[in-house]
């Protein structure tokens, strides 16, 4: 089936756009152009509004909005009567919990095909065809969404970029259906943890092997990510020891992360974790071992003792924090 148009949905949270959405807003143009369409973006909910004065800086021809707050059926709703309203599109969402929720219940609703975990697309003659590792990156597969007007594909957190280039941005208002939600939430569930995940995060302080054991992981780790206003990562050594939980994982079968910082304690840097932090702005790596691999590609091997290093670091970002306070 050829696409004409792509919708990119935006999850948000109370008005705060994930990162990731803006990565699907900011790839919708860039297909859509491929495709000779329009960019079109959803945003439903509760702080609907103030999440359209983000999209604005975006480069998308009409923004759809639906205040309605009826969490994932909402949501669902809105994007199925764009996509009926503008035909044949590709839908992009996140690959997150919430974003393939929306995107797997609208491909049943319209019976179209999902691709997840996408970092590259394939255009021809309107086909789109998505780009995807499988086991654990053994494995790269291409696939191209046939037998539909529609497809859905969740693209990776941090794999594409979000750029702000400002477009039409006609605002749509979506009417109310007056409907009830099936849905009640009691308690708000944050993906992974209670905490800032590490694909949101500008700053990431992730620990490997080196750590010995679980406690650096809630104690010295998390200090100096909380020092920076950050996340704590972790290698897949770390995690298969049972140190800390896989939402922490970054690298080839973890997640990928593009932080303005990141820094690896105690990561000797093969290149399953590399993957997945290679598009840091800046990494900072301290190991006791001057020739580990990833000295070859951070900005800053610190050698010395991390239990020592880590603690007088984080002590001189809260200090430099306190003094511009």
């Amino acid at each position: 089936m050829t696409y004409q148009h792509v919708i990119a949905f935006i999850e948000h949270k109370h008005g705060t756009i994930r990162r990731s959405s803006l990565e699907a807003a900011t790839q919708a143009r860039t297909l859509a152009d491929q495709l000779g369409g329009k960019a079109h973006a959803v945003v439903a909910g509760a702080g609907a509004q103030q999440a359209v004065e983000v999209l604005k800086r975006y480069p998308l021809d009409q923004i759809h909005v639906l205040d309605e707050d009826r969490f994932l059926d909402g949501a669902v709703d809105a994007v199925e009567a764009v996509a009926k309203a503008v035909g044949p599109a590709l839908v992009l969402v996140g690959n997150t919990m919430i974003g393939r929720d929306v995107g797997s219940r609208f491909a049943a609703r319209v019976d179209c095909g999902i691709n997840a975990d996408v970092v590259d697309f394939k255009t021809d003659g309107g086909q789109v065809s998505c780009v995807m590792p499988k086991l654990g990156g053994l494995v790269i597969t291409t696939c191209t969404l046939t037998g539909s007007d529609y497809g859905v594909a969740a693209i990776r957190p941090n794999v594409f970029a979000a750029k702000e280039t400002s477009g039409a941005g006609e605002v749509v208002q979506l009417p109310s259906s007056g409907k009830a939600s099936a849905v009640t939430v009691e308690d708000e569930v944050e993906e992974a943890a209670a905490e800032l995940g590490v694909e949101e995060a500008s700053v990431v302080v992730s620990g490997g092997r080196g750590m010995g054991g679980p406690e650096p992981f809630t104690t010295i780790l998390k200090d100096l990510a909380d020092a920076f206003g950050g996340a704590v990562g972790a290698s897949r050594a770390a995690v298969d020891a049972g140190w800390v939980s896989h939402g922490h994982q970054v690298g080839q079968t973890g997640k990928t992360i593009s932080p303005q910082l990141y820094i690896a304690v105690g990561i000797s840097g093969a290149i399953q974790h590399k993957v997945g932090m290679r598009t840091s702005e800046t990494i900072i790596a301290i190991n006791k071992d001057g020739n580990v691999p990833i000295g070859e590609f951070a900005d800053l091997l610190v050698v010395g003792d991390a239990f020592a290093i880590v603690p007088e670091l984080t002590k001189l970002v809260r200090d430099a924090k306190a003094v511009h306070a």
